[in-house]
């Protein structure tokens, strides 16, 4: 029997992705899996080992606990937790081994209470300026210089980066070269007392759009998962979409004129035609905005979704009931014969991105790996 929806996570696709990338920095330039956010939907144990097996040798996560998850896992590369940690959260993120980025004074004192309470080995410190972004880090070389001092200083931590992060590496290349130049004095600095240090700033857009920015590390997310951090083409820049969001014809029923479909009525047949269901919705993480917004593949060909995304259904119009069976297989993310749809498509749908899409695929949603088709 089908599963009422199905998400296929080609771990394949993902080490190829991870060396197409590879390849399009800078020789000597290392690579950080973005992991974060469950793998951006795809389940980030199993992708974080693809990648690894496809050339990267770094990982990052945004929370302790996302740290600790690839720990538990036998993980054993450098994982960097790239967002804010509360005192709550430091003593799960210094178990874990986990390397920390820091902007403030009072961040390393706390960093350093933990350590003498637990006795922990040295924990690597990354210093953030923020050049642009206006998130974390500090907009101030010197008060980030300072951070980095204190780092160093202490036996029990060990300077390990200096890191920013780009706002627009895909839209502006002016404001991207602009941040380029606040960073580099910081760089410069920093690498000439400790020339040891992990310099990264580039996201995807930056690993493939700006040299400049690759340094000793590049920071990519969507484009280890197929996406094209322009939200257009994947294709275009030689990645595979790794996951395909798929469902099943669960009913197909006659609408007349004037009937209509969905909560709302919000569409109602002119003409005599067909209707199937799909048993997938917005509880699946299918948006509510693709209500009467979107197309679906079924037998290779697109058929409109027509009505309002419910939690659990939606409905598409196949115009004739020969078009379509109970049981045919759904595709809502990706490649059914020679048609496709992508995340990049469905996100300008709703003008979002192509990040939003795959992420928000809920845990509803069983995740199945393979290899190109054959079991992971």
């Amino acid at each position: 029997m089908a599963l009422r929806a199905v998400a296929r996570v080609n771990l394949a696709a993902v080490s190829r992705n991870v060396a197409r990338l590879l390849a399009a920095v800078r020789p000597g330039t290392a690579l950080c899996a973005v992991v974060k956010a469950d793998g951006y939907g795809h389940g980030a144990v199993p992708v974080a080992n693809a990648a690894l097996a496809g050339g990267a040798t770094w990982l990052a996560v945004a929370t302790a606990s996302e740290a600790a998850e690839l720990r538990a896992a036998g993980i054993s590369a450098p994982v960097l937790v790239m967002g804010a940690v509360s005192d709550e959260e430091l003593p799960v993120a210094v178990a874990a081994r986990a390397e920390l980025v820091a902007w403030s004074p009072r961040f390393v004192d706390q960093v350093l209470r933990v350590v003498a309470e637990r006795g922990a080995v040295p924990v690597c410190i990354h210093v953030k300026l923020d050049t642009g972004m206006g998130r974390l880090g500090t907009r101030v070389l010197a008060d980030a210089l300072e951070v980095a001092s204190l780092v160093a200083a202490s036996p029990a931590l060990e300077l390990a980066g200096a890191m920013t992060h780009f706002a627009s590496a895909d839209e502006d290349p002016e404001f991207t070269a602009a941040q380029l130049a606040r960073f580099e004095p910081f760089v410069r600095q920093l690498r000439g007392r400790w020339p040891e240090i992990v310099v990264h700033a580039a996201n995807s857009a930056a690993a493939l759009r700006e040299p400049a920015s690759h340094f000793d590390l590049v920071r990519c997310g969507i484009a280890v998962y197929g996406g094209d951090p322009m939200n257009l083409d994947p294709f275009a820049h030689g990645l595979e979409p790794v996951m395909e969001l798929t469902s099943y014809v669960a009913a197909v029923k006659e609408a007349r004129p004037g009937e209509s479909a969905g909560y709302g009525r919000r569409w109602v047949a002119g003409d005599g035609t067909w209707i199937a269901t799909v048993p997938v919705g917005y509880g699946d993480g299918f948006r509510r905005a693709f209500s009467n917004n979107c197309e679906v593949l079924i037998g290779g060909r697109r058929y409109p979704l027509v009505g309002t995304v419910s939690m659990d259904n939606i409905t598409v119009e196949v115009l004739e009931p020969e078009a379509v069976r109970c049981g045919d297989a759904v595709t809502l993310i990706g490649a059914d014969g020679d048609e496709r749809i992508t995340a990049e498509e469905l996100a300008r749908r709703i003008d979002t991105i192509n990040y939003e899409i795959v992420c928000g695929v809920s845990g509803r949603v069983p995740r199945v790996y393979h290899r190109d088709g054959a079991p992971a």
